[in-house]
Parts: C-alpha cells; structure tokens; sequence
C-alpha cells in the first residue's frame, strides 16, 4: 500500500510542476520529496531563493525552521525524507514594491489548493503543521497567532478529523519568534508535535528501519 502512495505521489507531483495556472507567479514550481508521510508541513510559497536551490525552505528561513526541529530530535535531512513538504502557493509571488515577498492573491491561493487538497487525499495525514499565518490561516481561523500556537487544533478534512498545531513563520523579519508570549508558544508546539503520534510513526519505525 505504501509503494502504491508512494507512485501516485509522484504522479501528482509530476503534474504539479507542470502546471502554469497563475501568469503573475514566478516558476518554477517548488515541491518538497515525494515522502509517504502521516505528517503534512504546509509553508507559505517559496521565496526567490527557493526555485533555484529546487526544494522548499532552501535559505535563512530554512536555517531557522530546521533547528526548531533538531531541538526536538530531527535533523534537515531527516525532516526532508520523513515529512511531505506542501505549501499554499508553489511557485516564487515575486517582490512586493514595498518590501518583501508579495502576498498571493485569492485566487492563486484557490488555484494551488487542489493540489494540497489531492495531497491531503493521498495521504490522509494525521497531522498538519502549518508554518506562517497565511498558511495556518488555510485551516483554523487565526487573528493573532498568540490564539492558536502551542495548541492542538483538530479539523475536518474530506471528511477526516486531523490534528492541526501551527508554528510561527521562520522569517528572519519577524521577532514574535524570539520574543515572549512567542518563544514560550513556540516550544509549547515543538513539544506537541515530538509528542504526537503521528510524529513518533513517521520517525520512530524508519529510523528503526534504516538502522538495520
């Protein structure tokens, strides 16, 4: 059953870099490893950096997120092969004239959101971990992350209750990471997420595998 996932992820994968649906965006189209996972990590789109390095997550932001998950046990290179890598939007927004990344609009936003939606089918994860408000925002309605971070928040997706716990955006811009509430808040969900069984399936049984 895993083998099957496993083909039709990169099946949906191989459709997704091909899609052109947004004129404004700017390609190509970034995807994480075509991991069968029970975890969904769910980023805002990738930055200028991203598309070039061909992964998600590839730079300053990347460092960051990445020792937030070697405080609770798991390296980047583990993270990568063990968590399947979504986004809201896939391809680079482009600048904003006013500083920083452009937000996507509504609609490129609805545009990608089949795709996340046929990743969520496929592999029918037991836990999300949005990263950024406008991903946490796809999921929980969030007017202050001090309102949802350090939770367990459980939706329903196609029909399927998923535990939702939300982190902060890693963005070396934003200092709510490495001030209070933020830092307190922000360990509290590190902590939810190692404690997670879902976490303990994706990494405890492989790990065991791949040390054989």
């Amino acid at each position: 059953m895993m083998a099957e996932t496993g083909i039709k992820i990169r099946q949906h994968q191989h459709q997704l870099i091909a899609c052109t649906a947004c004129p404004d965006m700017i390609p190509p189209v970034v995807v994480g490893a075509a991991v069968d996972s029970p975890v969904i990590s769910i980023g805002q789109a990738p930055g200028d950096r991203e598309g070039p390095a061909g992964k998600p997550f590839a730079w300053t932001a990347g460092k960051t997120l990445f020792k937030w998950f070697e405080s609770i046990g798991v390296d980047e290179e583990q993270y990568r092969s063990h968590v399947y890598m979504a986004a809201v939007c896939r391809c680079f927004p482009g600048k904003n004239p006013k500083g920083g990344d452009r937000v996507p609009s509504r609609k490129e936003i609805d545009h990608c959101r089949g795709w996340l939606d046929n990743e969520f089918d496929l592999l029918q994860p037991q836990m999300l971990i949005p990263i950024g408000k406008l991903a946490i925002a796809q999921l929980i309605e969030v007017n202050r992350l001090t309102d949802v971070v350090g939770k367990i928040h459980t939706v329903t997706l196609q029909g399927r209750e998923v535990d939702v716990i939300a982190l902060p955006h890693p963005s070396g811009l934003s200092t709510w990471h490495r001030t209070e509430p933020g830092k307190t808040l922000l360990r509290q969900a590190l902590g939810l997420i190692k404690r997670h069984p879902a976490w303990h399936q994706a990494f405890d049984a492989r790990l065991e595998k791949e040390k054989r």
